[in-house]
């Protein structure tokens, strides 16, 4: 004797059809469902509203409300959050702020989350001022804000610079019960970062983890790339080397981040040890990673390394790309060595690497180096002339006669 299906089970079929985007089917099980009278519950329909939102508009959404109601199901503050969603992703904020505020006539008082995401897309279009009175609105009607309402408006003034006034509401969280997390401190750091205020951000690591607060890879990895830009790269060094200490294991990225910036500080050697190490861990090295190592040794003039390096990393699998090749043919002609970099041009194209416009310009710089002035420029006036190398780039070529 089999057993009917209940309304759970269809649900559980319903969600993995509009998951896989198959609304179409989802809706012609709803009729199967009702024709069987297992009669939709709130779940059913939110799960339907949500994924019609996605597929065919707000518009077709509230039909669906619409039929919901007449079934006399009673649409629940989720329902409600998946509509207020649903029309701020089409950019309609106000019909959004109308919706929240009529809700209550409904029977449903929006929560936390149909504010957040009101003020997420507030945030988004650089409504500030809209902002800050809907979170004094949700204050005075009783609504505690979460981590996440903090974290959006922390987000917002970092990406607009205002980096004092996203302080002061970091400094407001624990007065509303909320214990700020690394998303609270992450655009913080990346803040002090891009101002290159590095003081400041090693500083609310600092004040981070004193709280409590433990970063995650991705503030490391932030600061570890802003330490590098700022030629401070061994204090970047320093901190990798503490991260496992601080039970933070560091990805590809943080070692790629730390490699270049050492390797572009003239420390290979470094480098290298590095990237020895990240084996160690099991971290397989990607493009990137010898990239960085391929230009270090070039730039230091060990260009017999590199190209030593840029073939066992082949033979490893990995594709070199045009930046690879281009600091190959760089080192060369810096080492006079022009007629070995046509060789590795010849070498880039026989392998399917499409050669860039800084290719041909390095070949050109390294023939005028070894003091064929008048055939440099013969070459650069033709691969201008066929289009190869723009008049603009041409311009910044040093060819001296």
């Amino acid at each position: 004797m089999s057993v009917a299906p209940d309304v759970v089970t269809y649900n559980t079929i319903l969600r993995s059809l509009c998951d896989s985007g198959k609304l179409k089917q989802a809706m012609e099980v709803l009729d199967r469902q009702l024709k069987k009278e297992c009669y939709p519950d709130v779940i059913t329909y939110t799960i339907l509203i949500e994924a019609t939102c996605k597929e065919s508009g707000v518009a077709q959404a509230m039909k669906l409300l619409d039929e919901m109601r007449s079934r006399g199901c009673k649409p629940d503050v989720v329902t409600y959050n998946v509509l207020v969603n649903g029309i701020c992703k089409e950019g309609r904020l106000d019909e959004a702020i109308k919706f929240l505020n009529s809700m209550p006539s409904y029977g449903c008082q929006p929560n936390v989350i149909t504010h957040n995401i009101i003020l997420r897309s507030m945030c988004s279009t650089g409504r500030w001022m809209d902002a800050e009175r809907l979170l004094a609105d949700m204050l005075r009607k009783g609504c505690s804000p979460s981590v996440v309402t903090f974290n959006i408006l922390i987000n917002f003034l970092c990406r607009k610079g205002l980096l004092g006034r996203a302080i002061d509401v970091l400094e407001k969280m624990h007065r509303h019960g909320c214990t700020p997390n690394s998303l609270s401190y992450n655009p913080l750091l990346h803040g002090f970062c891009k101002e290159k205020k590095m003081e400041r951000a090693i500083e609310y690591l600092e004040i981070m983890v004193s709280r409590g607060c433990y970063p995650d890879i991705v503030t490391y990895n932030t600061l570890l790339t802003a330490l590098c830009k700022d030629g401070k790269v061994d204090v970047a060094v320093e901190i990798l080397n503490q991260l496992s200490t601080k039970g933070c294991s560091p990805v590809l990225i943080t070692y790629n981040t730390v490699i270049d910036g050492l390797a572009k500080a003239g420390k290979t050697d470094e480098a290298i040890k590095l990237l020895d190490e990240m084996r160690a861990k099991g971290l397989k090295p990607d493009i990137i990673t010898y990239s960085s190592l391929v230009g270090g040794l070039s730039r230091e003039g060990k260009v017999d390394d590199a190209i030593k390096f840029f073939h066992d990393f082949e033979r490893m699998g990995v594709r070199p790309n045009a930046i690879t090749y281009n600091s190959i043919m760089l080192g060369l002609c810096k080492a006079r060595q022009t007629e070995r970099a046509i060789g590795f041009l010849a070498y880039m194209v026989m392998r399917g690497c499409k050669p860039t416009e800084s290719t041909y310009t390095i070949l050109i710089e390294g023939i005028a180096y070894e003091g064929l002035a008048n055939e440099a420029l013969e070459l650069l006036n033709e691969l201008c002339y066929r289009g190869v190398v723009k008049k603009s780039s041409a311009e910044q070529v040093a060819v001296k006669k």
